[in-house]
């Protein structure tokens, strides 16, 4: 018997969280709900969950770091924001935190579920995929275990978030393939809105910072000049593209 996808759901509006809730429940999901950010960080830590349905302004801790202290966790929990701040500066900082949505409210409760269910079949069909290709990926010290999860540069590990992982994970599937911000954040992110690829910037030199002997002047991680990023499978070789923005 297939068990059905866990969803915690973390709003203080009751009435919000009720409606998300029937209509969650209806689709065969498992619900639970709690109204405050102490409560929600101390159910999400305790692992086993599928999603996450996250509001921003909550009681105690608030939800733009229970999204940062989410991602530093061993386990990947996919996380969609709902919130009442619509600003471009709030959308942004979520996603930089590890948000893979963000809807405003009000919002379509049919669309909420629209989207988390693409989520979970993009986060399943990468799974499934990892599962298939259990190969670990090696590049000139740099090796990837994609059933562990673990990266390691010349037998030291290296730290990386779940979506530093994926990112790179997906760089040294295509080993050679230029992909522009957009492509990236269809691909590893699971959305295309245009306004936000300095998202992709950004992940992308935290990763440069983690793996590259001089993260200024990069050659695995390389752009690819007015066309986006390219894996380097030959670092020791390789020709720069552009500059390292």
């Amino acid at each position: 018997m297939v068990q059905p996808k866990r969803v915690l759901i973390v709003e203080d509006d009751v009435d919000i969280a009720n409606v998300l809730g029937l209509h969650l429940r209806d689709e065969q999901y498992e619900v639970v709900h709690c109204a405050n950010g102490d409560d929600g960080l101390r159910l999400l830590s305790q692992g086993g969950w599928d999603a996450l349905v996250l509001d921003l302004m909550l009681p105690g801790v608030d939800g733009l770091e229970i999204c940062k202290r989410a991602r530093a966790m061993t386990s990947y929990t996919p996380i969609i924001i709902i919130s009442a701040r619509s600003s471009e500066v709030h959308r942004i900082i979520g996603l930089e935190l590890g948000a893979d949505d963000y809807l405003s409210k009000p919002f379509s409760v049919l669309e909420l579920i629209a989207r988390l269910k693409a989520l979970l079949r993009r986060v399943d069909a990468m799974a499934k995929d990892w599962r298939t290709q259990a190969g670990i990926l090696t590049s000139f010290g740099l090796s990837i275990d994609p059933l562990t999860r673990d990266v390691s540069i010349d037998g030291r590990r290296v730290e990386l978030t779940p979506r530093e992982f994926d990112l790179l994970y997906h760089f040294a599937s295509h080993p050679g393939k230029v992909f522009s911000r957009m492509d990236l954040l269809n691909t590893v992110w699971g959305y295309r809105h245009e306004g936000y690829e300095h998202t992709v910037n950004t992940h992308i030199n935290r990763l440069r910072a983690k793996i590259e002997a001089d993260p200024t002047e990069p050659v695995r991680i390389v752009t690819v000049w007015g066309r986006g990023y390219r894996f380097d499978a030959h670092p020791v070789t390789a020709a720069r593209s552009g500059p390292a923005g």
